[in-house]
């Protein structure tokens, strides 16, 4: 076996007892994240396996994305950032979540990406509920991102073919598929029929 797989197994291994429990800061996980395959989320320093995503939750994501990332470039509103981005949510213990897609303003970008997780919460955040996903958990995602600065999430539902819009005051409305998403002031002058998305 590798060393590097040989230092790593233990880290995810490890057992946490009521005695002493074992937490995991942002930069561990990334440099767990450099040394294997799999995706992880750090919730409250706790490192939580992210399984790979099937075909279609992939297709839907990219295809919501792919056109975020269209026009926020072609408008030169800010970044648009892939599954596998990390933003820091919580230090001491750390939270690191990662989105379906995310997207953040052009004001809080760095001059320069540092190639680490992202200090913060994306501005929009899109999350395709896969079909293992459980309603509490996608909701309990859904939060975090709300409580710590995103100001639109919508969550992609294939089952239903909906796509539910939350926003930090409390409002939520579902779109259906003759529906069409709009970016509001968090991505302005995008819209997005939903009928793009389902076909």
């Amino acid at each position: 076996m590798p060393v590097a797989v040989q230092e790593f197994m233990p880290v995810l291994e490890v057992e946490i007892g009521p005695e002493m429990e074992w937490l995991v800061t942002a930069d561990e996980l990334l440099d767990i994240s450099a040394r294997d395959e799999n995706r992880y989320e750090l919730i409250y320093g706790k490192v939580r396996t992210m399984p790979p995503a099937g075909d279609l939750h992939g297709d839907l994501a990219m295809g919501v994305g792919g056109w975020m990332r269209v026009h926020a470039d072609q408008n030169d509103l800010g970044k648009v950032f892939a599954a596998e981005t990390g933003f820091v949510l919580k230090m001491n213990p750390d939270t690191v979540r990662a989105p379906d897609t995310g997207f953040v303003r052009k004001d809080r970008l760095p001059l320069r990406l540092a190639g680490k997780y992202f200090p913060g919460a994306p501005d929009l955040a899109v999350e395709v509920v896969s079909p293992n996903d459980r309603a509490d958990e996608v909701q309990e995602k859904v939060q975090d991102w709300l409580t710590h600065g995103t100001q639109l999430v919508w969550v992609v539902e294939p089952k239903s073919r909906t796509v539910t819009v939350y926003r930090p005051d409390g409002t939520a409305n579902v779109l259906q598929a003759a529906d069409t998403l709009d970016g509001e002031d968090v991505l302005p002058g995008f819209r997005f029929p939903l009928q793009r998305l389902w076909g």
